[in-house]
């Protein structure tokens, strides 16, 4: 039993049954004026070239959204459209919405009334009173025993309330709902913002993971070299490093605070000098190469293609230490060749393991490209090929 009456003390249930009232008003308006029968068939014609109005599917998505949800902000709030009519499949459904919403509003009314109604006349007229006819319900006489019949009134008028309620949220589910245009640019937005969390994470993991990187190797050797000269270098680069990994992270926050706003600002192959002088300073011996123009490789390529660099680098400091390190760049007409190789040394990943070599192999397949990663003729390799178109 309490199952049953817990949907009357929800106030979304009055909410829904106060939009169905509030599409019968101006048409009942109209009718103590004229108090003819047509005039609903008038408001009826006249719902269609309002419903064309593209600015009305929003009205009726608000209204909607306001009286049939209650306030809540869960997908069922959300399923329903408050956008301007896009397409006339979108004002077609409104027209449907507005024609529909009438003559269930004008049932609801009706009905709700007549039943209150007839819940007051049974009771008066268990008690002796004269009554008008009613529509629904005939009452022949006063008999003590219509007062037993106002409870089946009465919960018919709840099953009206309730079930009417149900039955236009569902309709505005149905018609005030994303169009199939609608679900494909909605899934167009989640899968952007998808690939930029991943994006985000790759960033955060190479800049962090590389300045924290060089600190530790930086500071073991300066505390194994005994060297003041030595161990003033190394904070230096300790320093620098931690500074250019504050930045990246300032800006990726930036990023996240404000999710509309483009991402710019980050690295290219131009500034990959200091990457290379991180690595120096770390201890290792960097031999770089690089063939073609930089500045003439596109934006999204360079700037991936600092990244891979920058994660090659990392993992020669932190699976190999301060060892021999060969770097080459080629940029031709058509693709970026970027090989990293450094001694093999027994404390490298395998294949297709750790995090960095992972992302190495994603930014490629991203841009087109192709990576290959692993053990080469006594070296430890990484070699990426980019399209430049």
């Amino acid at each position: 039993m309490v199952r049953l009456l817990r949907p009357f003390g929800r106030a979304v249930t009055y909410t829904r049954w106060l939009h169905l009232f509030i599409a019968t008003v101006w048409p009942a308006m109209w009718m103590f004026v004229e108090e003819a029968w047509w005039t609903w068939l008038v408001a009826a014609a006249t719902l269609a070239p309002v419903g064309l109005v593209p600015a009305m599917r929003t009205v009726e998505g608000l209204q909607a959204r306001l009286l049939l949800t209650g306030h809540r902000h869960d997908s069922e709030s959300l399923a329903i459209v408050v956008a301007p009519s896009a397409s006339w499949g979108d004002r077609g459904r409104l027209v449907v919405w507005l024609e529909t919403r009438l003559l269930l509003g004008y049932a609801t009314a009706f009905l709700s009334v007549q039943l209150l109604t007839s819940t007051v006349d049974l009771v008066a007229s268990a008690f002796g009173r004269d009554v008008d006819e009613g529509v629904l319900v005939v009452l022949d006489g006063h008999q003590w025993w219509h007062v037993l019949l106002a409870p089946l009134s009465l919960a018919a008028l709840a099953a009206t309330v309730l079930g009417a309620g149900r039955l236009v949220t569902a309709l505005a589910l149905r018609l005030l709902g994303p169009s199939p245009a609608d679900r494909l640019a909605a899934l167009e937005e989640r899968t952007e913002q998808l690939l930029e969390r991943t994006r985000i994470a790759r960033e955060l993991h190479d800049s962090i993971g590389h300045a924290l990187t060089v600190a530790v190797v930086q500071a073991g050797a300066a505390r194994a070299a005994d060297d003041p000269a030595f161990t003033e270098r190394a904070l230096s680069a300790i320093e620098e490093t931690g500074r250019a990994a504050l930045e990246d992270l300032e800006r990726v926050l930036g990023v996240l605070r404000e999710s509309g706003r483009p991402v710019s600002g980050r690295p290219t192959l131009t500034e990959s000098d200091r990457l290379l002088e991180s690595a120096r300073a770390s201890g290792a011996k960097v031999d770089a190469e690089v063939t073609g123009l930089l500045d003439t490789v596109p934006g999204p390529v360079s700037r991936e293609g600092y990244r891979i660099l920058q994660e090659s680098l990392t993992n020669v400091l932190r699976h190999a230490g301060a060892v021999p390190v060969r770097v080459r760049v080629e940029v031709t007409l058509e693709t970026l060749a970027l090989e990293v190789r450094n001694p093999l040394t027994a404390d490298v990943p395998g294949p297709g393991r750790g995090s960095g070599l992972r992302g190495i192999r994603e930014r490629a397949a991203l841009l087109g490209g192709r990576a290959h990663t692993g053990p080469d003729q006594g070296d430890w390799q990484v070699h990426v090929e980019l399209p430049l178109r």
